[in-house]
């Protein structure tokens, strides 16, 4: 397996660890603003990223994000006001408190069903490609872990596991009963930056198998961007990496 350019910081806790991430974010954002370039974010679902969405949200010095185009790593097949929409929650702690067009919020619409909801989302990935590609490069993509190493929604033994022809694929997860559309590894490693964001003591065991020698034994551990791999963690999350893995702040 090629190597990556990858780090790890580790935080002191959940509040430092939001602050931290959205302060390298705004700074992003605001130099691809600077030169008048689009930027391309992925958002990701879940608990752990609502405290750096607050954070993003806040007032004060805050980047111009009128040339970000946001985009979500992937999605519950549920309808947009649905308590467990990704798109929710993000409009919610985030969208509704900057100016972001609304042209620019590429929501997967997965009130529809999930095969025309996954070939939708693919159109719209190929739509903003620059010519001779079938996606926009991402400038940054956020993801979080589960215990079980998935992250978006690149379940073990899934079949998505395997898409390698289209950017977004549909995904039925047994244990949860539900359909999922997500992006695929495809589109996902060809970011610029990729971001793990990881809190809590629960994701200890599973942070220390995805950067130990077992990590191609779980879906994360597949992702290796052709840009930088950064795994950001708070205490409690790596705990149970040797104690000069890391850079901490």
């Amino acid at each position: 397996m090629a190597d990556v350019n990858q780090q790890t910081i580790i935080f002191d806790d959940p509040q430092a660890l939001a602050a931290g991430v959205a302060e390298r974010i705004q700074g992003r954002v605001q130099a691809a603003a600077d030169r008048s370039a689009p930027f391309h974010l992925v958002l990701a679902g879940g608990s752990t990223p609502q405290g750096l969405y607050r954070q993003l949200a806040l007032g004060g010095e805050r980047p111009d994000w009128s040339r970000v185009h946001f985009w979500f790593s992937d999605e519950r097949c549920v309808p947009p006001d649905h308590r467990d929409s990704n798109y929710r929650m993000v409009r919610e702690t985030l969208l509704q408190s900057i100016d972001a067009p609304a042209r620019n919020v590429h929501r997967i619409a997965c009130e529809d069903a999930p095969q025309q909801a996954a070939q939708a989302y693919d159109a719209e990935l190929a739509r903003l490609a620059a010519p001779g590609r079938r996606w926009p490069r991402f400038d940054l993509v956020l993801l979080g872990v589960g215990e079980d190493g998935h992250t978006a929604s690149l379940f073990p033994g899934t079949p998505v596991l395997t898409v390698r022809d289209r950017g977004a694929a549909p995904v039925y997860v047994e244990k949860l009963a539900s359909w999922r559309v997500s992006l695929t590894y495809p589109v996902l490693n060809d970011a610029r930056r990729v971001l793990f964001l990881v809190a809590g003591g629960k994701k200890a065991g599973i942070v220390s198998q995805l950067l130990g020698a077992n990590a191609q034994n779980y879906p994360a551990g597949a992702i290796r961007p052709r840009g930088e791999l950064i795994w950001c963690l708070d205490r409690a999350a790596a705990a149970g990496l040797p104690g000069a893995a890391a850079e901490r702040r």
